[in-house]
């Protein structure tokens, strides 16, 4: 097992590359004209670069060299054709990211691309083997049905954290949490032995923290580049493979003292709680409105917390606030060993219910309409535009 120490040589690494790499990336988006214009769908009011998860993919690489060359992490590469898998499907699906923030490509285009991507990660063997489903056993995945489950998978994931892209930093911080929190978990099963010493998916959480720590200063409101569908599908991609690999290969139930938590791989449902039900209710609302599932509109989580008068940082800190929250449900039975956590849990859940509902309204604040004033070396582009 790699040290921890190992990890946070891997995760400083990954940081600092992708902190350094994403002005360069700022500069080529403007010198390309990859900057988005604001329209009637999207939050923000002026022009932003957009490719930022170029600088995250260079961050993906370093991580992941880093880690080749570090001993600790002899068994993960050894004779594992898994991390090269993931590089590639990296590449291939920030290629369809990128291409779509440059020329919109329709839906069905795009979801081609991801299922290609996918489809790389399961021929690099990276994909569900394991399928516990509570109150009905574990079923062992034939290949046909481990192939097609682990590219729906790779689907929800990536559509779950595109669509959640709606805010300065709002993405970022929730993957952040969410690989943060994954690690973790995933450590816990080592220590117990339900992880082989070679598996990959702590490694990549570690290095999407990384990933995502290294953006969010160039992110964060006001935002000066924004990471794109190419950077909002790259880290869909790689929490779905993180969470695979771990969460679909052990047939053992792990849980810490929380007696629900039938498998792992329910963990990654509960910590990504946001983005999924922002998802669900997405789709049913355009089911019901009869327009298309990849129809953009402005009735996500974080429009409506802004509607309700919360201004964009803090409706970002909100959601975030929420991701911490659902993560510390997980993590706190699992390192105490001291029962579920409901009640400590359940009332700030209580508490952070009531400061998004009511908090507008007490201190009479408005919606932060307002831009922020134009830096002199941003002008002409500064926050973020994402259509989601």
């Amino acid at each position: 097992m790699p040290s921890f120490e190992a990890y946070v040589t891997v995760l400083a690494v990954t940081v600092v590359i992708t902190l350094g790499l994403t002005p360069l990336v700022r500069r080529l988006s403007v010198r390309l004209g990859a900057v988005v214009k604001p329209d009637e769908r999207r939050v923000h009011e002026r022009p932003t670069p957009t490719l930022g998860g170029v600088a995250m993919m260079g961050g993906l690489v370093a991580g992941m060299a880093v880690a080749w060359r570090l001993d600790a992490f002899d068994e993960v590469f050894a004779g594992s054709t898994e991390p090269l898998g993931v590089l590639v499907a990296g590449l291939l699906i920030l290629a369809v990211g990128v291409i779509d923030d440059l020329r919109e490509v329709s839906a069905p285009a795009k979801l081609a691309g991801i299922v290609v991507s996918a489809s790389v990660l399961v021929i690099s063997g990276v994909s569900l083997l394991v399928l516990r489903v509570p109150f009905q056993g574990t079923f062992l995945l034939s290949p046909d049905w481990s192939y097609l489950v682990s590219v729906l998978w790779v689907v929800g994931m990536t559509n779950a954290i595109n669509l959640i892209d709606g805010l300065d930093g709002l993405a970022a911080g929730i993957v952040a949490i969410a690989a943060g929190t994954f690690f973790l978990y995933a450590l816990q099963l080592t220590d117990a032995g339900l992880l082989q010493a070679g598996n990959v998916g702590p490694l990549l959480a570690v290095i999407i923290v990384g990933m995502c720590l290294g953006f969010l200063p160039w992110n964060r409101h006001p935002a000066r580049i924004f990471m794109g569908d190419g950077g909002a599908l790259l880290l869909g991609l790689l929490m779905a493979a993180s969470t695979m690999v771990v969460g679909g290969r052990t047939d053992q139930p792990f849980s810490g003292q929380s007696f629900f938590f039938f498998a792992p791989l329910l963990i990654p449902l509960l910590i990504l709680g946001v983005p999924i039900l922002d998802t669900l209710l997405a789709i049913v609302r355009r089911a019901t409105r009869r327009t298309g599932v990849a129809t953009a509109d402005k009735d996500h989580l974080h429009h409506r917390l802004m509607r309700l008068g919360h201004g964009h940082w803090r409706s970002v800190l909100i959601l975030w606030a929420w991701t911490a929250l659902l993560s510390g449900f997980v993590l706190y039975p699992t390192y105490s060993g001291r029962g579920d956590g409901i009640v400590p849990i359940g009332i700030a859940a209580l508490l952070l219910a009531l400061s998004t509902i009511l908090h507008p309204s007490l201190r009479g604040s408005r919606p932060d309409t307002q831009a922020a004033p134009v830096r002199a070396e941003d002008r002409g582009f500064a926050e973020q535009g994402h259509p989601e």
